[in-house]
Order: C-alpha cells, then sequence, then structure tokens
C-alpha cells in the first residue's frame, strides 16, 4: 500500500469498470465493461480525479462541474483522457455521467470496484475512494495529489490545471 508521487511508474494491474456511453436517457443502462487503464493509458496523457461518491454534496456541487467546465482547458493542454472514478458502481456511475449531461465518454465514469486501485495506493477512506487527483502521462505519474476528508483543494480542477 503504497502512495503514488510524481516520477512513479502507474501501476500494472489498474482496472476500472465503466458503460461506454448509450444515449441520454438516464433509465436506459449499457452493459458494463472492464476497462484496463494500465494497458489502454500507456501511450496517453489521462488526467484521473477520484469522489467519495457520485451524487453527494461536494462532488455534485464542486468536484466535477469543475472538471465539465474546464474539460476544453484541460484537452488543451494535450490531456488525451478525463476520467472519474468513484466507489459507487457502473450503473451509478454512468447514470451520474448522464445526470451532468456528459455525452460521448467527453469524462469516463469508472467504478473503482470494492476501491481496489484506491486502496492498493493507500488513497482510501474506509471502504470509499478518497478525493484526489492523478495525472498520468506515458505511463508516469506526473502530478498527483490527495485531499484532507472534507476538503477540496490539490484534486480540483483547477489545481490539476495549474500543474499542467
Amino acid at each position: 500500500m503504497t502512495a503514488l508521487k510524481p516520477g512513479d511508474k502507474f501501476p500494472s494491474d489498474v482496472s476500472f469498470t465503466y458503460i461506454p456511453y448509450c444515449g441520454d436517457d438516464i433509465k436506459a443502462c449499457g452493459k458494463p465493461i472492464n476497462l484496463n487503464a494500465s494497458k489502454d493509458w500507456a501511450d496517453k496523457k489521462v488526467v484521473l480525479f477520484a469522489v467519495p461518491g457520485a451524487f453527494t454534496p461536494t462532488c455534485s456541487e464542486s468536484h466535477l462541474p469543475g472538471y465539465i467546465k474546464h474539460l476544453q482547458d484541460l484537452k488543451s493542454k494535450g490531456v488525451d483522457i478525463v476520467a472519474v472514478a468513484g466507489y459507487n458502481d457502473a450503473f451509478v456511475m454512468n447514470a451520474w455521467s448522464k445526470a451532468n449531461g456528459i455525452k460521448n465518454d467527453e469524462i469516463l465514469f469508472l467504478s473503482d470496484d470494492e476501491a481496489k486501485f484506491s486502496k492498493s495506493i493507500g488513497w482510501n477512506m474506509g471502504p470509499r475512494l478518497a478525493r484526489y487527483a492523478i495525472v498520468i502521462e506515458k505511463g508516469k505519474v506526473v502530478y498527483c495529489g490527495k485531499d484532507e476528508p472534507g476538503q477540496l483543494e490539490v484534486s480540483s480542477a483547477e489545481a490539476v490545471l495549474a500543474k499542467l
């Protein structure tokens, strides 16, 4: 259980589940698939941010909206993928994406099943994920920050943008 730091290689066994974009109807469900993040992100610049839970106050009122607002700014800095990981299952994460008007996988809404990845780096709060952000570039961690409980600082879109 070792926290990541800039310069570290992104772990080789990271996977999440998610439901690819399947339309705007919040009542329509797609089928969850496995995303091998270590492999699929190996040659990309990725911003991964994590939330303790979908549809929770800070996550829904501040954290996610910051990334939605700054999505094009992140893309202009060369970011290929923006992804949010949550403790919730892929169905809840998919509904949260639809509730926020995200289309075409502009932001990937990932389930960190049983907080497996977050626990592996020690960035969990009990069974849930801590609030954090990691920037991965071609398999290497170039920025990472974990917020203290109840805070939204180092994992905000603005903080990440300042580090790109």
